[in-house]
C-alpha cells in the first residue's frame, strides 16, 4: 500500500530543516538542495508550497517570532520578569535572533516581505507598554516604543553577540546566571517608576 501524503507534516520537516539552515547559512547561502535532503520532500515541493527562496525565509522567520510570541506572552506591567523571559527563550531557541540578524543583512532599513503584520505585532507590544505607564506600573520618563526596543536589545544580545559575550562576561555557566541577573536588575531600574527607584538603597550601601 502506498504511504499517505501527509502535507502538514511535511511542511513541519520543512519548517525544521529551513530554520537550521537560513540559520546558518542566511539567504543568500541557504540551499534548497540541502533543505529538501534534511526535510526528506522533493525539491519541487517546497518551491510549489513557499515560492522562492526569499519566500521561505520570509515564512521561517514569521513562524519562529509566532513561536516566541506564544511561548513569551508581552506582560508589560512585570516587564523586567518579561525580559527574564525573553532571555532564557533566546538562549534555548538561538536561531530566531540569528533569522533577524540575516534579515538585517539581507533587507537593511528597506521594507521587509510581510511587514504590515509584523509592524502590527510590535504596535500591540508598544501599546502595552504604554498602558502600563499610564497605570503608573512602568517609568513614563521613555517612549513606549523606545523602551521596547531596548528592553529586546537586553534581552537578544547575548545570543547575538556570543564571543562578545564570552569575552567580556564568560562562558560558563555561573557567568551566564549572573549576567541573566544583571539583565534582570537593568530592565527592572530602567522601568521602575522614578519613586520607587528613589527609595532603593544604593548598591554596596551599609545597610
Amino acid at each position: 500500500m502506498a504511504a499517505v501524503r501527509d502535507p502538514e507534516a511535511t511542511k513541519a520537516r520543512i519548517f525544521a530543516a529551513a530554520t537550521a539552515e537560513f540559520a546558518a547559512h542566511g539567504i543568500a547561502g541557504a540551499r534548497v538542495d540541502r533543505i529538501a535532503r534534511e526535510a526528506k520532500a522533493n525539491k519541487q515541493l517546497i518551491y510549489a508550497y513557499f515560492g522562492d527562496k526569499a519566500e521561505l525565509f520570509a515564512q521561517v522567520l514569521e513562524h519562529a517570532l509566532l513561536e516566541l510570541a506564544s511561548a513569551v506572552p508581552v506582560d508589560a506591567d512585570d516587564p523586567d520578569c518579561y525580559v527574564d523571559r525573553l532571555m532564557a527563550y533566546h538562549r534555548a531557541n538561538p536561531e530566531l535572533v540569528r533569522l533577524l540578524l540575516w534579515e538585517g543583512l539581507e533587507y537593511g532599513n528597506g521594507e521587509i516581505p510581510h511587514e504590515a503584520a509584523r509592524r502590527a505585532r510590535y504596535d500591540a507590544k508598544a501599546e502595552a507598554f504604554a498602558a502600563a505607564q499610564e497605570k503608573g506600573r512602568v517609568d513614563a520618563a521613555l517612549p513606549p516604543r523606545h523602551l521596547l526596543f531596548m528592553l529586546s536589545a537586553l534581552a537578544g544580545w547575548a545570543t547575538a553577540v556570543p564571543q562578545f559575550r564570552r569575552l567580556l562576561v564568560g562562558g560558563t555557566e555561573d557567568d551566564l546566571a549572573g549576567l541573566r541577573e544583571s539583565v534582570r536588575t537593568a530592565a527592572g531600574r530602567i522601568t521602575r517608576p522614578a519613586g520607587e527607584r528613589e527609595s532603593e538603597p544604593e548598591p554596596g550601601a551599609a545597610g
